[in-house]
């Protein structure tokens, strides 16, 4: 089944001319609304769940399965979700599908932590990855880390520290009932793993920074 939100460019495509680059806000959303990405959507519950909080933002779950957001992209067609859209790409070539500045914020939920160290340069906040994410984030652009591994939180933290980006807020356990001033978007939202996670006693973190260069 073809969805209209769904955008499914060829590798080859991405990598030669992707014609929405640059040009999601006035050829996809038809507005000049603020774009927000969430990489490795999965489901695209966090998609859909933040489109329904902030309409006022265009949102845009990525994954390279396309049968894992399915559910998302039906549930905002049926619910006439006109700043809902979803790619199927690689994160690694992330920056072929935006232009400089497009982006307003990114959202990494919940991702691999890839602890093996032969493993490391598929972590998503690794260094590579960061720069490609400064590429196409505009100056005031801000990602945010949620997780449920205290390992990749920490070696998160360590890589905008140690790369000389900014931490602007890091919380080991989102849920502590002393929290008090987190923004409602991070605890009042939660996907299908996230609330196993929970049910298996785990600490939900988050890590919100900006990048530097």
């Amino acid at each position: 089944m073809l969805f209209g939100n769904v955008v499914q460019p060829q590798r080859e495509e991405m990598l030669t001319g992707f014609p929405l680059k640059g040009n999601w806000n006035r050829d996809f959303f038809k507005n000049d609304n603020p774009i927000v990405l969430e990489l490795g959507c999965g489901k695209g519950e966090y998609t859909i769940a933040l489109a329904e909080k902030f309409p006022q933002k265009n949102f845009i779950g990525i994954d390279i399965k396309g049968a894992r957001f399915w559910r998302g992209a039906k549930t905002a067609l049926e619910n006439g979700m006109k700043n809902v859209a979803f790619l199927r790409t690689q994160i690694e070539i992330v920056d072929f599908a935006f232009a400089e500045n497009e982006v307003s914020e990114i959202w990494i939920t919940f991702p691999d932590p890839q602890i093996k160290f032969r493993r490391t340069k598929h972590r998503l906040t690794h260094p590579d990855f960061l720069r490609k994410y400064h590429q196409i984030l505009h100056e005031k652009g801000i990602v945010h880390l949620k997780t449920d591994s205290e390992f990749l939180h920490g070696y998160t933290h360590g890589i905008i520290q140690a790369e000389g980006h900014q931490v602007l807020l890091s919380n080991h356990n989102v849920y502590h009932p002393d929290n008090r001033e987190l923004p409602q978007e991070i605890t009042s939202i939660q996907t299908f793993y996230e609330q196993k996670f929970l049910e298996n006693g785990k600490n939900i973190t988050y890590l919100r920074f900006s990048l530097n260069y």
